[in-house]
């Protein structure tokens, strides 16, 4: 599996990273808890079993975008949930989503869910937090909606667990 990835600029970098700190303070799951070198805040753009970093390199020149964020965006999962918060869709990164996916091809069934007309962009903040933590775990975060831009293009390679920086 290969992800084609956009990275928020350093202050909201370091918001998301204060939001992973305090879930791990309330002893809660966090993203924080991973502390291999290539995780990072991030938007995933793309998924795909395979791409050519042709065409995606060009697209790193759009780039830095506007980056607006929301409230707390919840994926539920067998009695336990993702809990992430909600990146909002704007004009220029609706935009820059159909270009990347124009550029790799489309995605497969197993990876719809990053097609343009499906994608819900998002930042993880914690993964497998049990419905009865929810509370907690939003409590905790205190995420507050943010402006700030995407400004990194990344590709990360799951099988070979190598990170490609774009921009």
């Amino acid at each position: 599996m290969i992800s084609v990835e956009v990275l928020p600029d350093p202050a909201t970098d370091a918001l998301a990273r204060a939001a992973w700190r305090r879930l791990i303070d309330a002893g809660l799951p966090s993203a924080g808890r991973h502390t291999g070198e290539s995780n990072r805040p991030h938007i995933t753009v793309a998924v795909r079993d395979s791409l050519v970093l042709d065409g995606l390199s060009d697209l790193a020149d759009l780039l830095p975008l506007p980056l607006r964020l929301g409230g707390v965006l919840l994926f539920p999962r067998s009695g336990q949930a993702v809990i992430s918060w909600q990146v909002v869709v704007t004009a220029p990164l609706a935009e820059f989503h159909r270009r990347v996916d124009a550029a790799i091809g489309p995605a497969d069934e197993r990876y719809a869910h990053t097609a343009p007309e499906q994608w819900t962009p998002h930042l993880t903040m914690a993964r497998r937090v049990r419905l009865a933590d929810l509370g907690a775990a939003v409590e905790a975060m205190d995420l507050s909606p943010h402006v700030g831009e995407v400004t990194g293009l990344r590709i990360w390679d799951a099988t070979t667990r190598m990170v490609t920086t774009l921009r």
